[in-house]
């Protein structure tokens, strides 16, 4: 027995060398060797490894038997349970993974990341109000998530409940105040809120963050637009699509910005731009009817002549 639990452990510890060194199938091969041990069979936190090896690898079959071979051996493990939720969460059975995180919660009513994904669920189910209570679980069990802040902010600004999300955008960026999307997330609050200049700033700081998140760029200059303000709405397309010259939004918007200076050949070289990165513009152009001042150019008859 003692020469067996010797080569156990050390088997054991090779996999986990070798999981750390970023070999996984290796690590697979001696985590299969310490399993073919009884002693292996028995460990539960050593099944968890498996699993979630299993798992990172793309055997999600494989991961789930470990993790019914632990709720074998105790079935009031809710990582176990929780472990299930995150496979069938991945497979998209949203159905099958709700039921295995409420069953983890059960187990253990204070395991905060069951109830982010459970909380993930509804938002995606559409059932706001649950996410929202399962996100708040989650901040009162732990405070520093940094997404459940972040989420449950998102929610109340799609429910137009914004002085809410500002309360839990302000909460992540306290926990994060350098993360694109989180300040990205303000600015959009912060515009809903009629507090414009304050959403410029916070479009700014997310476009340094972060100046690969294009949206950025359009939504700050979505705000000078709206104010009709149409040279400064272009110079920041400009500056996005310069650092993203594959973004064909950019240049679809940058179009319109120029239809209203009169500027219709540089519209109509940036529709055309648009369609040749993504061909799901031809149908937005045709039914665009701000862009109407560019149909009579001899141009666009030609360009659509081409096109069809």
């Amino acid at each position: 027995m003692e020469n067996k639990n010797y080569l156990y452990h050390n088997y054991l510890n090779m996999a986990r060398n070798l999981k750390t060194e970023g070999n996984l199938l290796k690590a697979l091969r001696f985590y299969k060797k310490a399993y073919a041990l009884n002693i292996g069979k028995k460990d539960i936190e050593f099944l968890f490894d498996m699993a979630l090896l299993y798992d990172e690898i793309g055997l999600r079959k494989e991961a789930k038997e470990k993790y019914l071979e632990i709720i074998n051996l105790d079935k009031d493990e809710p990582r176990a349970y929780y472990g299930l939720g995150i496979i069938y969460d991945e497979l998209g059975d949203l159905a099958k993974a709700k039921e295995y995180y409420k069953i983890s919660i059960e187990k253990n009513p204070s395991y905060d990341k069951a109830y982010f994904f459970l909380a993930n669920i509804y938002d995606e189910l559409e059932e706001k109000e649950e996410a929202i209570l399962n996100y708040k679980k989650t901040i009162e069990l732990n405070n520093n998530d940094l997404w459940a802040n972040a989420n449950l902010a998102c929610i109340f600004e799609e429910l137009d409940r914004n002085e809410e999300a500002l309360k839990y955008i302000n909460r992540s960026i306290e926990i994060n105040p350098k993360h694109y999307k989180i300040l990205f997330n303000k600015a959009v609050i912060l515009n809903k809120l009629n507090k414009k200049q304050e959403a410029i700033e916070y479009y700014k700081k997310s476009i340094k963050a972060n100046p690969t998140y294009t949206y950025s760029f359009l939504n700050l200059a979505v705000i000078y637009r709206e104010d009709n303000d149409f040279e400064t709405a272009i110079n920041i397309i400009n500056k996005g699509i310069e650092i993203n010259p594959k973004e064909g939004f950019l240049y679809y918007n940058r179009a319109c910005f120029y239809v209203n200076v009169g500027e219709c050949l540089r519209a109509l070289k940036d529709i055309e731009k648009s369609i040749r990165l993504n061909d799901l513009f031809l149908d937005y152009m045709k039914k665009d009817k701000e862009l109407d001042p560019i149909r009579d150019l001899k141009e666009y008859k030609e360009f659509i002549n081409n096109i069809i």
